[in-house]
């Protein structure tokens, strides 16, 4: 029969060390341990509230890492955008600035006013990015290294740690009790007992003491942790709505004048005179030449220029000179009553001056075809 207690002891004292093993294995990292001590409903309540914060709180840190990650990568990438953008904006406003063409300066006026409205979109754009950082990135990032996630995580940890000493003591309480019910009466063993009932007394007293601390001071990081989260992602969603919103004004404004300006240059209405133009001064042919005769209240101040048709005219008289849209006019004279009188492809004549648009600059090619 003693052979067989011995036995029995022996396999009690097997399974403790297992299960102090099993302990270690499973509860050393970060917290969380095993809920098979002997203990109150209350103290189990407060580990499994424990184990629920260390696990939102764990998962909130993480989630606010990768929002700063993710916002440091958009700011580095959008601040190579913004210089691209500049870049582009530079190079339109330069052409548009130095570069005319003979046939208009649509184009001109285009590049100008898409360039100025690059460098305000690039400009809102920088604004974006630095309100990302200061906004979201830096309160984010003081979060996730600051002190107060870090304390209250070490209270839980040393609230775990506690605890599996005490599952640890209560095994060792059990064998004592089991070896006082193999050999009653033995004072040696009761007092070892009562020194190990003491000291599970005490290990339990103080883990409730530390587990209510560790619990406030979780829950209060937790709710603070949601908080601040929750207000750097509606801010983030505020700045980049701001930013497509002044963009969109921004582009409908460029679009409005560009469009403008392609339909005046597509639709080429004929100038409208308010009223009827006076017929043109008579002419003299001398030498196989028209002359214009300087009277009817003719000046020539402004000099030999060349002009080019925008709208097609069709001669009424034997003095008047037929254009074509794209000509274009030697204009040697105009009168004050709207009448020019010039030269073109061989042909002098009057036409009205509001059909044609002065040039500084014509192709080589194009003054072939004025005379």
């Amino acid at each position: 029969m003693e052979a067989i207690r011995k036995q029995a002891t022996k396999l009690r004292e097997q399974v403790a060390r297992q299960q102090q093993a099993v302990f270690k294995q499973f509860g050393g990292g970060g917290y969380g341990g095993s809920d098979n001590v002997i203990t109150d409903e209350a103290e189990l309540h407060q580990h499994q509230k424990l184990e629920r914060l260390y696990i939102s709180t764990r998962a909130g840190k993480h989630f606010q890492r990768d929002i700063v990650r993710g916002v440091e990568g958009y700011i580095v990438t959008g601040s190579k955008q913004v210089e691209i953008g500049a870049k582009l904006s530079e190079d339109s406003r330069k052409y548009g600035s130095e570069n005319t063409c003979t046939s208009g300066n649509t184009l001109s006026k285009a590049a100008v006013n898409y360039g100025r409205a690059r460098a305000q979109m690039e400009k809102e754009h920088g604004n974006l990015l630095k309100a990302l950082g200061t906004q979201v990135a830096e309160p984010l990032r003081a979060m996730v290294m600051g002190a107060p996630l870090e304390d209250a995580r070490h209270l839980a940890q040393r609230y775990d740690r506690m605890r599996q000493e005490a599952e640890a003591q209560a095994i060792e309480v059990s064998k004592r009790q089991a070896k006082v019910r193999e050999t009653p009466g033995n004072p040696e063993l009761a007092m070892k007992l009562e020194s190990a009932e003491a000291k599970l007394h005490d290990l339990k007293s103080n883990m409730a003491i530390l587990g209510k601390e560790a619990a406030s001071a979780m829950a209060a990081v937790e709710s603070q942790q949601q908080r601040l989260t929750l207000q750097r992602l509606i801010a983030m969603v505020e700045a980049e709505r701001t930013y497509h919103q002044r963009v969109l004004q921004i582009l409908d404004q460029l679009e409005s004048e560009m469009i403008s300006e392609r339909q005046r240059i597509e639709a080429a209405p004929i100038p409208s005179v308010e009223s009827p133009m006076p017929p043109p001064p008579a002419y003299e042919e001398v030498n196989g030449v028209y002359a214009s005769q300087t009277n009817n209240g003719s000046t020539d101040g402004m000099g030999y220029f060349l002009g080019e048709v925008l709208h097609p005219y069709q001669a009424e008289s034997d003095v008047e000179l037929t254009l074509s849209v794209g000509d274009y006019v030697v204009i040697r004279k105009v009168t004050n009553n709207g009448w020019a009188e010039g030269e073109c492809k061989g042909k002098a004549g009057w036409f009205p001056f509001g059909y044609v648009e002065r040039r500084d600059r014509v192709l080589a090619s194009k003054m072939a075809e004025v005379f």
